[in-house]
């Protein structure tokens, strides 16, 4: 006989299918059952979800789970426990860690780490070039028989043009994503921040938006040219949103992404020398953050994703210009986008919901992921209390603190989340 779970009496907002209605959702062992009140279960099976919204389990495309080589600052465990803490059924790992993810070897090794960790799916991106050095290819093909999906070398460019064009024709061969970290080299040389008034206030080195504009501008044109699939990692800057904005009008295959923390933030807020909010790309100006606002609501960016990017303590705290770029976001990126769009009318929670969920699950090709929330569906939900305010603070499930939204109060709390009908997160706390 299945098992049988009761979300009883949920919100359930559901932006593959259009629905947003109160209802009872039935999950049989995996999967989703029925959506009608009235539907029984069990002695103990049965969760009050009144006054809690049902979404489809978040998707992010841009976590760094460190693991191998940087356990020290997050490992995969630590980092799937925070995905499920923060309502996260499956990430995309990023490549840059030690040894590289550029062969088969070690993302069969990221994998079977994911599997045993079984708090969320973890897709392992490949690198773009061996050992994200920029002279050479990593083995696409092989990497792409294995399931890889995305390939990155994030935190760094693929600066050689020609290099980019050839991955990108590789891209439209194996039918996978071309991953971009958008910034010249030449002019992000020594950057601290965005370049503008208040860096000149602070006395930091700067970094242009030009920095982005003129390698996104470069990247659209290679993917118009080869036609293969273009993936924007962390835009930043207005005029990046605008040039994604007129590609996508004339059918450029071209998708992107923004931070919570880049939707939150501006360079303004560095006056306080907070290496929490030492980020790459770095927080840009007022109209920046603003534009990348209306690109999110109107679609032209596709996914909200986190960049989850663990620090140890002492690459923190220390002084601004020493500090590593980087924050910590799986656990707060849903409260975020409530708190800092959703109530401010910046967004629906549908839309909230398609940027976290539909839409990043459609480039990544996770079928399993992003709803609809439909009979015969794999189970993979989020709940939570879009009402809760909570207070970001120590302790994270991420073994890491450096936290953009640190001392903040977020309103939107992750209740459960559910993987195939278990849960992964239960009751605000791990389910194991």
């Amino acid at each position: 006989m299945p098992s049988r779970l009761v979300l009883r009496a949920a919100r359930v907002v559901d932006p593959a299918s259009g629905r947003d209605e109160r209802t009872d959702l039935l999950i049989e062992d995996e999967t989703i059952a029925s959506l009608e009140a009235g539907a029984s279960a069990p002695k103990g099976k049965d969760i009050d979800c009144d006054g809690l919204v049902v979404a489809p389990g978040l998707v992010d495309l841009h976590a760094h789970l460190r693991e191998p080589g940087g356990e020290q600052r997050e490992t995969i465990e630590t980092g799937s426990c925070a995905a499920a803490a923060g309502g996260f059924t499956a990430v995309v790992a990023m490549a840059n860690t030690d040894p590289v993810a550029d062969n088969a070897a070690v993302v069969q090794e990221v994998l079977s780490l994911a599997e045993k960790a079984g708090r969320c799916d973890v897709f392992s991106a490949g690198a773009i070039t061996r050992g994200l050095k920029g002279e050479e290819l990593a083995e696409i093909g092989e990497m792409a028989e294995q399931g890889v999906r995305i390939f990155s070398d994030d935190g760094k460019c693929v600066d050689d043009a020609q290099l980019l064009r050839l991955a990108l024709e590789y891209a439209k061969a194996f039918d996978v994503i071309i991953a971009e970290h958008c910034e010249d080299s030449e002019l992000a040389r020594g950057w601290q921040m965005h370049e503008g008034h208040t860096s000149s206030l602070l006395g930091l080195n700067g970094v242009p938006s030009e920095a982005e504009d003129v390698i996104v501008s470069r990247d659209i044109s290679l993917a118009r040219l080869t036609g293969g699939r273009l993936h924007i990692l962390h835009l930043s800057s207005a005029r990046s949103a605008e040039e994604v904005r007129r590609a996508k009008g004339d059918g450029t295959r071209v998708t992107s992404e923004v931070t919570p923390h880049h939707l939150v933030f501006t360079d303004e807020d560095l006056a306080g020398y907070d290496t929490n909010l030492k980020v790459n790309p770095p927080l840009r100006s007022p109209e920046d953050r603003d534009a990348l606002r209306r690109a999110v609501a109107d679609g032209t960016v596709d996914a909200i994703a986190t960049d989850h990017a663990p620090r140890a303590a002492e690459e923190k705290e220390v002084e601004f210009d020493a500090a590593g770029p980087g924050s910590i976001g799986l656990e707060t990126a849903l409260a975020a986008g409530i708190t800092e769009l959703v109530e401010p009318g910046i967004l629906t929670m549908t839309r909230l919901i398609e940027s976290l969920s539909v839409a990043p699950a459609g480039i990544l090709g996770a079928s399993e992921h992003g709803g609809p929330i439909e009979p015969g569906r794999p189970a993979n939900l989020v709940v939570f209390d879009p009402e809760a305010a909570w207070d970001v603070r120590p302790p994270f499930a991420s073994m890491s603190e450096n936290s953009a939204f640190l001392g903040r109060t977020l309103r939107g709390r992750v209740v459960h989340t559910l993987l195939r009908g278990e849960f992964t997160h239960r009751d605000g706390r791990p389910a194991r």
